[in-house]
């Protein structure tokens, strides 16, 4: 119901404002095409079960696709996005109904004079650099812990950003880690909060977090994630991501203390001119635990890997992409024909259209 609320909303918020004429109303579109191959050769065509983006093998597919309309006022604002492809099956999979379709669902109103925003519905994640779409992205698969923190968020969130914009403050109460439908038998809210840093218009800092439980009250386990990115840019040719994820989770069952897992990544941009960028990337995750990624195996999932991409841009609109990927684990979790095995190529190519 609440998502019928949202709707509700954004039509009243329309038609308040049909006679405000500092009021704006965009439509935008996305769409992201895709063929992957992977060197495993997996029977079902799937990409490991940890991979949510572009993991579809040995077939042309739809990543992200959707329709977006924008409205803004001074005062108010609202968004709608619905959408369709492989991101939305995996991503979306534990939503019913059309609730599967729903990108972005929100709206916003400004509490005072001062830039303090309160906006409920389906919101992008405050965590992490990486989105759903991918052109946003400087890389055109996402990391392995981009695939494994929320994409989306379903809430209220409350945020202040200073004049300067030099700093922005943003606190969420969440229904869950990637949730739009809450799980069944759980009566507690989830919480976030967001710190971001612009010293300069070449450097970003940000620290984001969340804490809660997504689980039944009958197996509630607490769970505390830190997110930490820095996104710098010194010069017109070079770009650097550093970033660094930690979570911890109590242990299942009557005995104390706590499952840990962490992910740092490094991705360093070259622009050769503006149709050309070269990227690199080097990422590791480990879940020796299982809480967020289970492999059933002795390590548990402790895997690392690199990229290399070019992009083309033929059109300001258009990007063209080709990416090689390896990832690497200690023990044997990819599945190739005639077994398992500890590591996984693939070739990974893309034309996103923007509108």
């Amino acid at each position: 119901m609440k998502n019928y609320a949202v709707g509700i909303l954004l039509m009243l918020v329309i038609r308040v404002n049909a006679q405000d004429t500092t009021a704006s109303l965009a439509i935008s579109g996305y769409t992201e095409m895709y063929y992957q191959y992977d060197f495993n050769k997996p029977a079902d065509n799937n990409r490991p079960g940890f991979i949510y983006s572009h993991n579809r093998h040995n077939e042309f597919n739809l990543d992200l696709g959707f329709l977006k309309a924008a409205y803004n006022t001074p005062k108010i604002r609202a968004n709608l996005a619905l959408a369709a492809g492989t991101y939305m099956n995996a991503n979306y999979a534990a939503e019913p109904g059309v609730l599967k379709n729903v990108f972005e669902a929100n709206a916003g109103i400004k509490l005072g004079p001062k830039n303090v925003w309160l906006d409920v519905g389906i919101l992008p994640s405050h965590i992490g650099f990486e989105s759903a779409v991918s052109k946003d992205c400087w890389t055109l698969t996402r990391s392995i812990g981009a695939d494994n923190t929320p994409y989306f968020e379903a809430g209220a969130k409350l945020t202040y950003t200073t004049s300067n914009g030099k700093w922005m403050l943003g606190g969420m109460a969440l229904n869950g880690w990637q949730r739009i439908k809450r799980v069944d038998g759980n009566s507690l809210l989830s919480w976030g909060t967001q710190v971001q840093f612009k010293p300069s218009a070449k450097v970003l800092l940000n620290y984001s977090n969340f804490f809660g439980t997504d689980k039944p009250d009958n197996a509630r386990l607490y769970r505390i994630f830190h997110n930490f990115y820095g996104i710098f840019t010194p010069g017109e040719k070079w770009g650097l991501v550093l970033g660094f994820d930690a979570g911890t989770e109590e242990k299942a069952g009557s005995g104390p203390g706590h499952n840990y897992w962490y992910s740092p990544v490094g991705i360093l941009r070259y622009t050769i001119n503006s149709k050309w960028v070269l990227t690199g990337r080097v990422e590791y995750y480990q879940d020796q635990n299982g809480v967020i990624i289970s492999t059933g195996t002795p390590h548990g999932f402790q895997t690392g890997g690199w990229s290399l991409n070019i992009d083309h841009r033929p059109l300001k609109n258009v990007l063209v992409r080709l990416e090689a990927r390896r990832l690497a684990s200690k023990d044997k979790i990819f599945i190739r024909e005639t077994g398992l095995v500890k590591t996984n190529s693939s070739i990974t190519s893309s034309v996103a259209v923007s509108f």
